[in-house]
């Protein structure tokens, strides 16, 4: 039998749909070369947001329209967050919670077996949870590697509802992420990504920390690269950067969630720092990193965030200059606190919002992106598209250069960066 996979939301998200991929082709499976049709599709759901749940239903829709007689199997975070949803279930034959995700196959059988559907969700325990240890050889067609290391949140934000989607903190072992990262270098892979869903939590309550994993990751030999996925700014102490940074292959980019950069809106939100706090973290950053360069999130429109709040966040957007920010508007999500709270801003409000702070990201997203012009980089080229090369720096600036030798792909080559686009830059090979 064949089988498709469809991946919604994170970078986690991505690494285990590879996990499950691989277990799949390990059991006989059939990845199937139409992306549309299979015997089994399986859905890996986000639940970030309502409009998240929205996509995903539309997503089953579509597949069972496309597929009559196929079996679709539903996991990941929108069953696991909200189990009693079961219009979320419809149109699906197996249903399988985050901690159920190892017992796909096993869920298959059983289905073969009875043609019964089937719903096995568990909630996670407050403690003591064990971190499922998936591995992966590779990550299909991508030029990098992500690598889970950390799963869970204890921070419960006043927004978010993926601590009770993941469960609580807990990490992959440095035994198990040395030898993993060890399979992908043997698979030609040259940079790693580590990812989780509170990757700064990594270790806690253990005898390592991210440091550990970022030092472990690049002894590897063949790995000629090692850069983080999103961390959390006060997580980010002197040690932990001064350790960093005396890693030759790790990447200075940095992909520190902010939310907002107004002090009243942060503590709404519950986050653990203020404006100040995350600005000497970028100092301490930068100078500890030759040519970094600092991503972000930014939600505009929280509940209760006013006029005044919201023009203070935008000053501070600006002052520390980011390469790239992600702009969105806040969604009421079902089951967190901020969902209760009073004065909502309206839709028509946030999105004047979003467009506001979005021109002000792209100026700042210009800026950086001209600071590179004239710079010797280091490039990994994923892909040829056009008649160009496309690929990425050490801090992830996003770099075409004219050639149409396919066999720069997957190797890093040293470009002389020669112009600013409005996403990236033009460069021409050394």
């Amino acid at each position: 039998m064949n089988f498709n996979i469809v991946t919604l939301g994170c970078k986690v998200n991505q690494y285990e749909s590879q996990a499950m991929r691989e277990a799949m082709l390990k059991h006989g499976y059939i990845l199937s070369q139409d992306k549309e049709k299979a015997d089994i599709t399986i859905i890996n759901s986000c639940t970030v947001t309502s409009v998240s749940d929205a996509k995903n239903r539309k997503i089953i829709s579509r597949v069972r329209r496309t597929n009559p007689d196929g079996i679709i199997v539903l996991t990941g975070c929108m069953p696991q967050a909200f189990p009693e949803e079961t219009k979320n279930f419809k149109d699906c034959d197996i249903v399988l919670g985050n901690a159920k995700r190892a017992e796909l196959i096993p869920a298959l059988e059983r289905y073969f077996a009875d043609k019964h559907c089937f719903v096995n969700i568990s909630q996670h325990p407050v403690k003591n949870e064990n971190f499922e240890n998936l591995s992966v050889s590779s990550l299909g067609e991508h030029t990098r590697a992500f690598i889970k290391i950390e799963d869970g949140c204890n921070r419960f934000c006043s927004y978010c509802i993926i601590p009770y989607a993941r469960g609580r903190v807990r990490s992959k072992s440095i035994e198990d992420l040395r030898t993993e990262v060890e399979n992908i270098a043997q698979n030609g892979y040259k940079e790693v990504v580590l990812v989780g869903i509170n990757l700064s939590a990594y270790g806690l309550g253990e005898n390592f920390d991210l440091a550990d994993a970022v030092e472990t990751a690049c002894a590897v030999e063949g790995i000629e690269r090692v850069r983080l996925g999103s961390i959390e700014p006060e997580q980010m102490d002197d040690r932990l950067i001064s350790r960093l940074s005396a890693q030759e292959k790790f990447c200075p980019q940095f992909h520190l969630s902010l939310q907002s950069g107004c002090d009243k809106t942060l503590k709404d939100m519950n986050r653990h720092y203020d404006s100040a706090q995350y600005a000497q973290i970028v100092e301490n950053l930068r100078k500890s990193f030759e040519n970094s360069s600092m991503t972000t999130d930014v939600m505009v429109g929280f509940a209760g965030e006013s006029e005044e709040d919201f023009v203070s966040s935008m000053e501070f957007v600006k002052s520390i200059g980011f390469a790239k920010v992600h702009v969105f508007p806040y969604s009421i999500r079902k089951g967190t606190k901020a969902a209760d709270s009073p004065n909502q801003v309206s839709p028509a409000e946030k999105d004047r919002r979003a467009e506001i702070m979005g021109e002000l990201v792209e100026n700042s997203r210009f800026e950086f992106l001209n600071s590179q012009v004239g710079r010797v980089e280091s490039v990994l080229i994923e892909r040829i598209r056009h008649g160009y090369l496309e690929g990425y720096t050490k801090n992830y600036t996003p770099v075409h250069v004219f050639s149409s030798d396919s066999s720069f792909c997957g190797m890093i080559a040293d470009v002389k960066l020669t112009s600013a686009e409005n996403d990236f830059c033009v460069g021409e090979l050394v």
